[in-house]
């Protein structure tokens, strides 16, 4: 037999979280990646978003959400380049539904993500900002990650792929340091937009397939499409050493944060 004490909790809490839930929120983590292991202080900054809505959320860096605005206003709007280093994530928390959307020359494709995320909670306890919060690891991407969630915050998601956590997830990195996502804010209202609902599935393998084809012709110029690109002084640059230039980023960049799916373009 529950109290009256007892009962008046259950049915704030019930209230609590019906009314959380039905609210949008946008919760903006300061990211931190290192792209290539041979230049450790090459780190790039970015802030990204986790946009939330009954129960379904979407997480994209801040320029590619502004694309998508705009593309929802005038159907333009411009995207990131290459194919391993993109962050677009599209989560269904109630059916445990997680979709990587890769733009890649003007086509959504959608990549199911089925890697398990199995949580080790452990006992130990801080306090991030104003938050009271607990730690817990898990292995993804064929990395090990240190996560601290908060119940304050009730919502079982986080950055990128992260979720299924009892509370939201305000900070987490690999123990190699090289990717970390820190929540830095939270705005409540605002617009919900998913303009990406065009998609072509794909799995691991075509998405393999598709990073080579980015090496191999980065901006589709063997297709026919006139390609030109210019130096500050005017003069047309040559095609193939802008390729070759290209190429040699690509390879640069060997950090992926899906280790396990790291595309080996040679």
């Amino acid at each position: 037999m529950k109290t009256k004490h007892q009962l008046k909790f259950i049915i704030f809490f019930l209230s609590l979280s019906a009314f959380c839930f039905s609210q949008k929120f946008s919760f903006i983590y300061e990211t931190k990646c290192r792209s290539a292991k041979e230049k450790p202080e090459d780190i790039f900054k970015d802030r990204m978003v986790l946009d939330f809505e009954n129960n379904r959320s979407i997480f994209r860096e801040s320029l590619a959400r502004n694309a998508d605005s705009l593309k929802l206003i005038n159907k333009n709007g411009g995207y990131r380049t290459g194919v391993e280093n993109q962050f677009y994530i599209k989560k269904d928390i109630s059916n445990n539904n997680v979709e990587k959307i890769i733009t890649y020359l003007h086509a959504n494709y959608l990549l199911p993500i089925d890697e398990k995320l199995n949580w080790k909670i452990l006992s130990e306890q801080k306090t991030i900002g104003k938050y009271k919060s607990q730690k817990a690891e898990v292995n993804y991407g064929g990395r090990n990650w240190i996560a601290w969630f908060t119940t304050e915050l009730p919502f079982n998601d986080g950055p990128y792929v992260f979720n299924g956590l009892p509370g939201l997830i305000i900070s987490i990195e690999d123990t190699e340091h090289d990717y970390s996502f820190n929540l830095v804010q939270i705005k409540k209202g605002g617009d919900w937009f998913d303009v990406r609902t065009k998609t072509i599935q794909i799995d691991w393998p075509k998405y393999d397939q598709l990073g080579k084809s980015y090496y191999n012709d980065p901006w589709n110029s063997k297709s026919g499409r006139k390609v030109t690109f210019f130096d500050p002084q005017g003069n047309e640059k040559d095609m193939n050493e802008m390729i070759r230039d290209t190429q040699k980023s690509i390879l640069e960049e060997n950090n992926p944060i899906e280790l396990n799916h790291k595309i080996n373009y040679k």
